[in-house]
């Protein structure tokens, strides 16, 4: 019996001797990789808050022709990267008061003066929400030893919001110009000396010409089994082609089409979606339509630290199509008033105003609009817009007071009515609802009232639908039925009664 216990203990010592000379030659092994392979700089710097995909202003260099060494494209990459990255983590740490991320961007010199002023706005509980939106960078100075690096940043766009006790006290756009130094540590660049040089006044795109005389008879448009994923794989030029007819036959000129911010690919672009949204727009084209583009569907964060992701976005579309015959418009967002009380009313109108500057420093021929959820909100940036959008859903009695009141507060904008219509589905899920006949003599009544008052309009929409999203109404089926059967044509491809009155009235 000893002998056995005797066994046993051998065994397990041997067997412990054995995992600790292997855990030795492991860690060994790992050592001798990290020497070998360099460091890597996310666990270097012990930072959490480096920008990965966070922030993209609009960065234009001028022409390299520095005084000292010359400049390889490779140290200027990592100059800019490790530029921008000071912006963001400044203002990262404006907005919550720490200093996370600082030391890895500033130098010892320059980030004492960040702690004192990052210290006292904790003190008076103060932050501060900034982005920067553009920048123009020149490099002045690139010493022989690769060590010290000189720009001069010009006409830097930036957007500043200041809270104090949480309350907004001060908004501001800035375009300054900066001088920076930059000292090479540890392989990156950080800033020894940052001055902010002069300051100018923000100045606005000036206004397009609205519409250039074009008097809009439209409707929303998705394809009938694809609604709400119109560019995916399911994509139909011929189903397209077919519905176009269909609405130049109804005696319709114009499609509004809608650009999902996700879908699109973010800021990076799916250049594939692009590709069909061009086929699109060729598609309108050879059916004499124009089409209005609303971008950023269902996007709803606003966040000023993601704007330049958005602004990234947006740049690429409108690139994209700013040239093409059959482009009438731009919406820059889908009935934003009804994220106001989630996002906060500042935040969107301040993300709106600063999208519809990006979109015309773009293209300044083609006018914008943004799609208002009701008539309430149709007067918010209405000197910033090209004509007023409004959607109505609500009592027809009201309609043409209301009319007449927009007309009064923007006596010199034109309006379209973009969004309007009835569901026809009377059923399971709403025994009391609407009839094809009610939807009818809904749609008569309209147009009764677009004529009489000379508006503008887009009818929502084409076709009833089968498959509704559960982002478009939430999961509850009495809501996805209801929306399903708004169209003119019903899901058997027949025209319902209410396709009388698609258009208006003689």
């Amino acid at each position: 019996m000893v002998s056995i216990n005797k066994n046993i203990m051998r065994t397990v010592l041997l067997a412990s001797y054995i995992l600790l000379i292997a855990l030795i030659v492991s860690a060994l092994s790992g050592i001798f990789s990290y020497l070998n392979t360099g460091a890597d700089r996310s666990k270097m710097l012990h930072t959490e808050i480096a920008k990965v995909e966070q922030y993209l202003p609009k960065m234009t260099w001028e022409t390299l022709n520095n005084e000292g060494r010359p400049m390889d494209k490779e140290n200027l990459n990592a100059l800019q990267n490790d530029y921008l990255d000071a912006w963001y983590v400044k203002q990262i740490a404006y907005k919550t008061n720490k200093t996370a991320g600082i030391k890895d961007y500033y130098t010892e010199h320059a980030r004492e003066n960040l702690f004192e002023y990052i210290e006292l706005n904790k003190k008076q509980n103060i932050t501060i929400e900034a982005t920067t939106l553009k920048h123009n960078p020149k490099l002045e100075f690139f010493s022989e030893d690769g060590q010290l690096a000189v720009l001069t940043d010009k006409d830097v766009k930036e957007y500043k919001r200041v809270f104090k006790n949480d309350s907004l006290v001060y908004e501001t756009t800035e375009i300054s110009t900066y001088k920076v130094v930059f000292l090479l540590e540890d392989g990156f660049w950080r800033i020894r000396h940052m001055v902010k040089e002069n300051e100018k006044d923000n100045t606005d795109i000036p206004q397009t010409s609205p519409l250039n005389n074009f008097k809009i008879k439209g409707i929303n448009y998705y394809p009938q089994a694809t609604p709400w994923k119109m560019f995916g794989d399911d994509f139909s030029a011929d189903t397209i082609n077919k519905d176009f007819k269909i609405i130049k036959n109804a005696g319709l000129n114009s499609i509004r089409i809608f650009i999902q911010y996700e879908d699109f690919g973010k800021a990076t672009i799916d250049y594939n979606k692009v590709s069909k949204l061009l086929k699109t727009l060729d598609i309108a084209e050879a059916n004499n339509l124009k089409v209005i583009l609303t971008l950023f569907d269902f996007y709803g964060n606003y966040s000023i630290m993601d704007w330049t992701l958005n602004q990234r976005h947006a740049e690429k579309i409108v690139l994209a199509v700013k040239n093409h015959k059959a482009l009438l418009a731009y919406d820059i967002k889908n009935e934003p008033n009804l994220d106001f009380e989630s996002r906060g009313k500042d935040n969107v109108i301040a993300w709106l105003e600063n999208m519809i500057v990006l979109v015309k420093s773009i293209d300044e021929k083609h006018p914008i609009t943004i799609g208002w959820s009701n008539t309430e909100s149709a007067t918010i940036l209405k000197d910033k817009v090209d004509f007023i959008s409004f959607h109505y859903y609500e009592d027809l009695e009201v309609l043409n007071d209301e009319v007449k009141h927009l007309k009064k507060l923007l006596p010199n904008k034109p309006l379209v009515m973009q969004e309007f219509g009835l569901s026809s589905y009377r059923g399971l899920w709403k025994p009391f609802g609407s009839t094809e006949e009610d939807q009818a003599n809904y749609h008569k009544k309209i147009q009764e009232i677009i004529a009489k008052n000379n508006l503008q309009f887009m009818s929502w929409t084409l076709y009833d639908f089968v498959e509704i999203p559960k982002e478009v109404v939430g999961r509850l089926p009495w809501k996805k039925r209801v929306q399903g059967n708004f169209g003119f044509i019903n899901q058997k491809g027949e025209t319902k009664p209410a396709f009388k009155y698609i258009n208006t009235i003689e």
